[in-house]
């Protein structure tokens, strides 16, 4: 079996400029990051350009394997428009391969027949748009119940309507826990997003992103069972961390603490 294959999302540590961050990378010997347009003050909202993005990534040698995120994405409107057209430009300049697709977690479009016609919608609509840039489309179903696209499942049959390479899933070991499915679909991941979940004193039903941690020994959320299964099943792409805890944010050396993990990870796997 391959070895693992480690990225950083740039949210294990946001207060990281972006050539700093591309170093961290560097420095834990990774070939591959997770760039965001949400984090105000860098890159991409700081207006950096995409050609910066790609020097600055190119110089170190390292791939930038996606766009994280074209939010609400199934709610499906002339303002989505422009903003997918907007990052899958910018994604395309910059040199990623793909764009992180998220559902809209509001509380609305939950009934079945409305789940699955918005993202029907959003999938044929988006599919030109990815195919004409060349990029993939990583559609992340959240656990969270108030979720319009919580099963991978409902992810996994709308790309099968679609057919071809532009679509895989994202398999997230936080949201994969929450939302209680079992099925993995291995054959259509093109992107897994590791964290954990460490607090002991918080119900299933009520973790959420400060939860998340940098996985060791207590973490709740089965990492190592569902990384195992993974690759048992055919997955050999990488495992980008991305955990959203304040105080994995505040670490003052986050290389020693990825390294941590991340050997924890190759001893339990």
């Amino acid at each position: 079996m391959q070895p693992l294959k480690f990225a950083i999302n740039h949210m294990t540590a946001p207060k990281l400029p972006l050539a700093q961050f591309l170093d961290l990378a560097k420095n834990l010997g990774l070939d591959a990051v997770e760039i965001r347009n949400d984090l105000t003050g860098n890159a991409i909202l700081d207006g950096t350009s995409p050609k910066q993005v790609r020097a600055l990534a190119t110089e170190r040698g390292i791939e930038i394997i996606s766009i994280n995120a074209l939010q609400r994405f199934n709610d499906w409107t002339d303002e989505r428009k422009r903003e997918a057209e907007d990052l899958i430009a910018y994604a395309s300049e910059c040199g990623a391969k793909a764009l992180v697709l998220v559902p809209k977690n509001d509380g609305t479009g939950l009934g079945e027949m409305e789940r699955r016609d918005n993202l029907d919608m959003a999938l044929n609509a988006l599919a030109p748009l990815l195919q004409n840039a060349g990029l993939i489309g990583l559609v992340e179903p959240l656990g969270f119940e108030i979720c319009s696209l919580r099963l991978k499942s409902e992810a996994a049959a709308a790309i099968g309507k679609i057919g071809g390479d532009t679509f895989r899933l994202v398999h997230d070991t936080f949201h994969h826990h929450l939302a209680g499915e079992t099925a993995a679909f291995p054959e259509l991941t093109g992107l897994v997003h590791i964290s954990g979940v460490t607090d002991g004193s918080v119900a299933v039903s009520e973790m959420r992103d400060p939860h998340r941690v940098l996985i060791d020994a207590s973490d709740r959320l089965g990492n190592v069972a569902q990384i195992k299964a993974l690759r048992a099943a055919g997955y050999n792409n990488h495992l980008s961390f991305e955990p959203f805890a304040a105080e994995v944010h505040a670490l003052s050396d986050p290389l020693a603490a990825v390294r941590q993990s991340m050997d924890f990870i190759r001893a339990a796997v």
